[in-house]
C-alpha cells in the first residue's frame, strides 16, 4: 500500500522501502513508560502521570528537536501490535491516568490494530506536531479521546527554515480544526484529567515572539471557545541546531511578551515554570529502563 498517512504524501510502499519519515512498515518505539511532566489534564495530580508511548520517526524535520535521536535518526525497538497491546496493559496496571501516543502518525494502522486487541480503560491522547492530514485524523475518530497537538510556526519562511515544511501552518490549521470538530468542548473528570477535548501546545522560540502572538490570536479567533493552550518556555538548543538566533534560550522579556498577549486574549490554559528549559527533562530513550 502506498503511504499517504502524512502531509508529505510520499507514496512509498513501506513494505518494501522507506518513506519520507525514513521508516518501513515495522513499528518502532523508543520508550513506553510513565511520564510525569505533561500538563495537569494529561498527567493528573496523583503523581502517576500519563503512560507515554514514544514512537520513532517524525513527519517534520525540526532543526531544534530535543528528541532528535528518535525523530530524525529513528532509534527504537521493533514492536508488533500484540507486543504494544501487552505493554499498554502493563502501563495501565501501573496506575497512570491516561495513555499518550507520541508522534504515532507513521504507524496509524498498526496502532489501531493494537487497540483492537485491547483498549485501555483510560483517556487516549494523540500527542503530535500538528502536521497532520484531516483524512488520517478521521481514522482516529471515536478511538482517540484527547488531542494534544503542537502549533509551531506561522509563516511559510519559518516553517521551511525550522521544520522543513513551508506549508506547516496551512496544514496544521486544518488539522487542529478537525481535532476540535471530533472532540468538542473539553470535558474533565473529578480529578481534573481531560477525558475528551483538544489542548493546543505552543513552544516559544527565541526571536520569534511575533509569530507566537499571531498563532495565539488565530487560536482565539478560530478554534472553539474554551480550547485551552499550553504556553511552553522549555526551548533549549538541541540536535546541533545551527540556525542563527536559535542557538540560545528564550529570554524572560520574550516570554513575558507572549504570556501577556495570551492573557490579553483571555485564552485558558497552562504556563511552564522557568526550570522546564533543562536537558534533564528529556526522557531516556531506547534503553532497558525505557520500557515497562
Amino acid at each position: 500500500m502506498r503511504c499517504e498517512l502524512c502531509p508529505r504524501r510520499c507514496g512509498v510502499d513501506r513494505a518494501v522501502s522507506r518513506g519520507f519519515c525514513g521508516l518501513d512498515s515495522e513499528m518502532l518505539i523508543a520508550r513506553i513508560a510513565p511520564h510525569l511532566w505533561e500538563e495537569p489534564p494529561i498527567s493528573g495530580s496523583r503523581g502517576t502521570g500519563t503512560g507515554a508511548v514514544f514512537f520513532s520517526g517524525c513527519t517534520l524535520r525540526c532543526a531544534y528537536c530535543q528528541n532528535g535521536d528518535i525523530s530524525h535518526r529513528n532509534q527504537g525497538q521493533p514492536f508488533s501490535p500484540r507486543q504494544l497491546s501487552d505493554a499498554l496493559r502493563r502501563l495501565t496496571d501501573l496506575g497512570v491516568v491516561s495513555i499518550s501516543f507520541i508522534t504515532a502518525t507513521p504507524f496509524v494502522p498498526q496502532l489501531l490494530e493494537a487497540l483492537e486487541l485491547w483498549r485501555p480503560p483510560l483517556p487516549l491522547v494523540w500527542n503530535s506536531s500538528g502536521y497532520e492530514l484531516p483524512e488520517t485524523l478521521r481514522r482516529l475518530e471515536g478511538v482517540i479521546d484527547v488531542y494534544l497537538p503542537d502549533l509551531k510556526h506561522w509563516s511559510p519562511a519559518m516553517g521551511k527554515l525550522c521544520a522543513g515544511a513551508p506549508d506547516y501552518f496551512d496544514v496544521a490549521s486544518r488539522a487542529l480544526t478537525e481535532m476540535c470538530r471530533q472532540t468538542g468542548t473539553p470535558v474533565y473528570d473529578a480529578e481534573g484529567v481531560m477525558t475528551r477535548g483538544t489542548l493546543v501546545r505552543h513552544l516559544i522560540l527565541p526571536g520569534l515572539t511575533g509569530e507566537s502572538m499571531k498563532l495565539l490570536t488565530w487560536v482565539r479567533d478560530t478554534l472553539p471557545p474554551g480550547t485551552p493552550v499550553s504556553l511552553m518556555r522549555q526551548y533549549i538548543p538541541c540536535n546541533g541546531v545551527s540556525i542563527p538566533g536559535l542557538d540560545r534560550r528564550v529570554t524572560e522579556r520574550e516570554y513575558e511578551r507572549v504570556r501577556a498577549h495570551m492573557a490579553a486574549l483571555e485564552l485558558p490554559g497552562y504556563l511552564q515554570e522557568p526550570d522546564s528549559a533543562d536537558r534533564d527533562f528529556v526522557p531516556v530513550f531506547n534503553q532497558p529502563e525505557s520500557f515497562v
